[in-house]
């Protein structure tokens, strides 16, 4: 019986803990380093526009939540920047998995 808590914990700690990011976007002195996940071509174009102008150094992590996409990004990321990189981010590209109510 002992066992069967015992597992049940690691996994509800594993699904708590563990962070999985739908796309993840590490730029390093105004260059894309590293890109994990789907990224459309339009947004990829753009991000890359304003991080070459900022010349900006930090991470995007993309999250899926109930009601869409969610953007975090590092400590490194200007304010200016994230704002720029929100306004271009393609909402209609990333489908949520939760169900919305239209009227």
């Amino acid at each position: 019986m002992l066992y069967v808590v015992l597992i049940g914990a690691i996994i509800i700690f594993w699904l708590v803990a563990v962070d999985r990011p739908v796309l993840t976007v590490k730029f390093e002195s105004g260059e894309l380093a590293t890109v994990k996940g789907h990224m459309p071509p339009s947004f990829r174009h753009n991000l890359k526009d304003i991080v070459e102008r900022d010349k900006t150094t930090g991470m995007l992590k993309v999250y899926q939540t109930r009601s869409g996409m969610k953007l975090k990004f590092s400590s490194n990321v200007s304010k200016n920047s994230q704002q720029r990189i929100r306004n271009v981010f393609p909402h209609q590209s990333f489908k949520s998995k939760g169900k919305k109510k239209t009227r």
